[in-house]
């Protein structure tokens, strides 16, 4: 647990409604005290940060990431990832179970949870599978797994393709609680599609997937919450008509959240012109109406938090046709910096509004949102709005370096995260002094 003073930074957190320059004192790992500019004295031996010229925020929560973990270890692992979110700021990240085998049983929920004590550089919570083997046939033992731990649940990286099989999961849900989270995507309509299905779909003589596939499933399953009154989060949209699903199910008050990922919110189908593989996830990179309707949802609070689908792959499984190389990005790295520099650099979306987006994804799955007030455990990030970077010029802290923001320069750069208490990344060139 860090003893640490940040003295002078532009401290912004909108639940507390700070927006301005203070000292923040941390002792044993807890927010001590946030004081007027040189107001507050460091205790000896406390780690002391000049905060001047630089804004503090609260770290960042994930609430949809790949670690691999278990059985793909060549991509990602527990310490690899979480070494990625604490250099993006994050301080909690949750995992999603398409793993190898996957994450659907009790032991191995736990098995995971104690190598996460024991790896990880910043706290993981776990979304176990909603069926066996992610097949879509079988519930897995919700009740079970929520005693060990579970936060909610998700077949992420496929959907619950049958409407009977997710009712009685969200039946179950009731009971035992968590959070059912969904990669909406129908099979029969997205097909053997690689990217957007329109006009650059057809340039490119590639298949497409249309955004009917993900908006059709999206009004399907929040009709199925609201019937049966359960909890419901869909993850990565992507289509202007899946942000006017949700927000038609919410006003009618159904239990639904969402979220939408940086590049989603940043990128359109014109990126895959280049068949750059970094380019290819699911869902796929959309049209500009479908990035402004995103930007639009965030904004009036249809869309409830931006999380980074962080999907490491090996270089040789990116290094092949577009055709053939998997789907997915990396982005916990750089999922500030992007939005930072993409939407608020250009006043399209305040700072306040996507510090608050970046830091409530672990609310929605009952996981405590960062503050910075006191008594509340230390979890902040350290960082210089005005530092440009090139994304990748100096490696990645992932394992995987297929990130659709690499080559690019990004303005925005982390200093330092603490998570949980203890610091959990250092910006190499950073310097530190002691009281």
């Amino acid at each position: 647990m860090v003893d640490l003073l940040v003295r002078g930074a532009h401290v912004v957190d909108p639940r507390a409604g700070i927006d301005a320059p203070h000292d923040v004192l941390i002792r044993e790992g807890e927010i001590c005290e946030v004081g007027a500019p040189g107001s507050l004295e460091a205790p000896p031996g406390a780690e002391v940060v000049d905060g001047a010229g630089r804004h503090l925020f609260p770290a960042f929560v994930d609430p949809h990431v790949h670690l691999r973990v278990p059985g793909q270890e060549h991509k990602e692992d527990l310490g690899t990832g979480t070494r990625a979110a604490a250099a993006g700021g994050y301080c909690t990240v949750v995992a999603m179970p398409n793993t190898n085998p996957v994450v659907d049983s009790a032991p191995g929920l736990r098995s995971l949870r104690d190598a996460a004590a024991r790896d990880a550089r910043v706290p993981v919570g776990f979304m176990p599978a909603i069926t066996r083997g992610l097949a879509g046939q079988e519930l897995t033992e919700m009740a079970e797994l929520r005693e060990q731990g579970a936060l909610g649940f998700t077949d992420d990286g496929r959907p619950v393709v049958s409407a009977g099989m997710l009712r009685k999961a969200l039946q179950y849900q009731r009971l035992c609680g968590g959070v059912i989270a969904l990669h909406e995507e129908d099979p029969s309509l997205s097909g053997a599609g690689v990217m957007h299905e329109g006009a650059i779909s057809a340039l490119l003589g590639l298949t497409g997937i249309p955004s009917v596939s993900e908006s059709t499933l999206v009004a399907r399953d929040c009709a199925l919450a609201g019937y049966e009154e359960a909890r419901v989060h869909m993850q990565h949209l992507s289509a202007q008509e899946s942000v006017l699903a949700v927000a038609t199910a919410k006003a009618q008050g159904v239990q639904v959240s969402c979220e939408a990922s940086p590049h989603h919110l940043l990128l359109t189908h014109e990126a895959v012109r280049t068949l750059d593989t970094s380019m290819k996830m699911n869902p796929p990179l959309r049209t500009e109406e479908d990035r402004q309707a995103l930007i639009d949802g965030l904004r009036d609070g249809t869309i409830d938090c931006i999380a980074t689908d962080h999907a490491p792959h090996a270089r040789d499984e990116k290094e092949v046709p577009f055709e053939q190389a998997p789907m997915g990005t990396t982005g916990l790295e750089t999922a500030f910096a992007a939005v930072y520099s993409g939407l608020v650099e250009p006043g399209v979306l305040p700072l306040g509004l996507v510090v608050e987006k970046l830091t409530s994804g672990g609310g929605l799955f009952g996981l405590p949102v960062p503050r910075i007030i006191r008594g509340k455990p230390a979890n902040v990030v350290l960082v210089d709005l005005t530092a440009d970077w090139e994304v990748g010029a100096e490696g990645y802290a992932s394992r995987s370096e297929n990130c659709c923001f690499g080559g690019r320069t990004l303005r925005g750069r982390v200093l330092l995260t603490v998570a949980a208490g203890s610091v959990a990344y250092r910006e190499r060139a950073f310097a530190l002094s002691l009281a």
